[in-house]
């Protein structure tokens, strides 16, 4: 665990309407432990990684291994080259039918009910959200071949 005392005054921000420059702020004065007399003591603690961060590493490492097992990796760069064309080609065809008179209002409309749908099914009530989450790591795992 680390501990910073520090002995923090409050400097006015607004001098006679104009504003201290940043360097000035990062110039304070830092107290030692001797002299903790009238100060404010920060606590600052390292802990281990969040459980975000870990999935998030978990999906990188799964990423690495299938790049590192296959014996054909240019039909992973291929895939992923036609992935990009993919995701351009749909970027067009929604850039098209937006120009459409009645069709983006429709699929708005459409839109709405099935966003409204999906929280009433599963977001409202707790296990129904455990329910989704269920889901997503089945199917993730599913994706990953975990």
């Amino acid at each position: 665990m680390a501990s910073i005392y520090a002995n923090l005054p409050s400097p006015p921000l607004l001098v006679h309407g104009k504003r201290i420059p940043f360097r000035t702020l990062q110039k304070l004065p830092l107290s030692t432990i001797k002299d903790r007399q009238n100060c404010v003591a920060v606590a600052v603690k390292a802990t281990g990684e969040s459980s975000e961060s870990s999935a998030s590493l978990s999906i990188v490492k799964s990423v690495q291994n299938i790049w590192d097992d296959s014996e054909d990796r240019l039909a992973l760069v291929g895939l992923g080259f036609a992935a990009l064309v993919a995701v351009w080609a749909s970027a067009n065809v929604i850039t098209a039918v937006d120009k459409l008179p009645v069709v983006p209002s429709a699929l708005e409309f459409v839109g709405i009910l099935y966003s409204s749908w999906f929280v009433y099914r599963y977001l409202l009530l707790k296990p129904n959200r455990e329910e989704l989450f269920q889901i997503i790591k089945k199917s993730v795992g599913d994706i990953l071949g975990q």
